[in-house]
C-alpha cells in the first residue's frame, strides 16, 4: 500500500514526503490520497490543477485570492523549486512570517499550502515543471499576490532578487504593508478559511 509521509510546518501546511518507487521500468510516484490525507487531518478536493514550466532563476508569487481563497498541493513534475508559504492570517502567531522548502522530482516532496497564505517558488533549474492542484474556484477578480522582493517580508531566495526573473505581474505585486493595510483574512480551524 502506498503511504506518505505527512510533517507539518510550524506556521501552517504541511511537507508531504510522497509516495515513490522505482525497478528496471522505471517509477512511480503518487501525489495525493484523499483517504490517506484525511486521517491527516488535511481536508482537500481538487477543483483545478495545472503545470507551469519554468527557465533557472524564475520566481513566480507570491500569490493569493483574497476572496475565497484556495489550498494548494504543489508538487514538482521534473527539476528543483525554492517554495516559499507568507503566513496572511492577522489573528495568527505567524503573520508575516515565511518559511521555504527544497522540493524536487528527486526528493519526491510536496507543499501543501493552506487557506490564508501566499505561496510562490523559484525555479532552480532550466526546465522545471511544477504541478499545482487547487482546492477551490480560481476568482481572477481577487487574485493577486505580495512582492516577492519585500524588504518587510525578507524572505532569503538562493539567488540575489536583483538576477530573479519575474512576469510583469509579478514585479507590480503589492507590498506586505499595503496588504495589512487593506485586507483581513480569518482563519477557521474547520473549514481553513
Amino acid at each position: 500500500m502506498a503511504s506518505f509521509n505527512v510533517k507539518p510546518i510550524d506556521i501552517g501546511g504541511y511537507i508531504i514526503e510522497n509516495f515513490f518507487t522505482d525497478d528496471n521500468r522505471g517509477c512511480f510516484t503518487k501525489l495525493f490520497e484523499q483517504d490517506v490525507f484525511a486521517r491527516q487531518g488535511i481536508e482537500f478536493h481538487c477543483s483545478e490543477s495545472f503545470v507551469s514550466r519554468s527557465d533557472k532563476n524564475v520566481v513566480r508569487g507570491m500569490h493569493f485570492q483574497t476572496f475565497h481563497p484556495q489550498t494548494k498541493l504543489v508538487s514538482v513534475i521534473s527539476g528543483k523549486i525554492y517554495d516559499v508559504i507568507i503566513d496572511l492570517r492577522k489573528e495568527s502567531k505567524t503573520y508575516g512570517q515565511w518559511r521555504g522548502f527544497y522540493l524536487s522530482s528527486e526528493n519526491h516532496k510536496g507543499l501543501f499550502v493552506p487557506r490564508g497564505f501566499a505561496h510562490g517558488f523559484m525555479s532552480l533549474e532550466d526546465n522545471t515543471e511544477v504541478l499545482y492542484q487547487c482546492d477551490g474556484a480560481y476568482d481572477k477578480d481577487t487574485d493577486t499576490g505580495i512582492l516577492f522582493s519585500d524588504k518587510d517580508i525578507g524572505i532569503k531566495w538562493p539567488a540575489d532578487t536583483s538576477s530573479l526573473i519575474a512576469g510583469q505581474r509579478d514585479k507590480e505585486l503589492m507590498t506586505f504593508r499595503e496588504f495589512d493595510s487593506k485586507y483581513i483574512f480569518t482563519y477557521n480551524e474547520k473549514s481553513g478559511v
